[in-house]
């Protein structure tokens, strides 16, 4: 078994494209932009985060809704160069909440939410420091 990918269900699937590809810097595979699909990848690692708009989804699996409440997922990303990264994307549009902090004598962490209120944790992995 591989994981392949972390599908978002989303319900601004422009402002979700715009924030994973322009704003974290996440490479688009196909270049759709108006949905209702498209996955991301890092420049590093096999996994991706994929966006799904919620209503395709939700015509499938009636209990889906129109909208989600409350945090239904949390997407973690690892970052080298903590600081730096979060000031880059604050410069793209993204809204640091909290950090970077640490969160353990391992790791450093800072916490942001896409357009949609889905959070994203960045982690440094200190251990990988020469």
């Amino acid at each position: 078994m591989e994981l392949a990918q972390v599908r978002l269900l989303v319900t601004d699937f422009s402002a979700c494209y715009r924030f994973y590809g322009e704003v974290l810097g996440l490479k688009p595979q196909s270049g759709a932009a108006r949905g209702p699909y498209e996955k991301f990848s890092p420049a590093v690692g096999s996994a991706g985060i994929a966006l799904q708009d919620r209503s395709v989804m939700a015509e499938m699996l009636d209990e889906l809704g129109d909208t989600a409440a409350g945090h239904r997922s949390l997407v973690v990303l690892r970052v080298d160069g903590l600081d730096a990264y979060c000031e880059e994307i604050t410069m793209r549009g993204a809204t640091v909440l909290h950090g970077p902090v640490p969160m353990t004598d391992r790791m450093r962490v800072a916490y942001l939410k896409d357009p949609e209120g889905n959070l994203v944790e960045l982690q440094e992995w200190l251990l990988l420091r020469g």
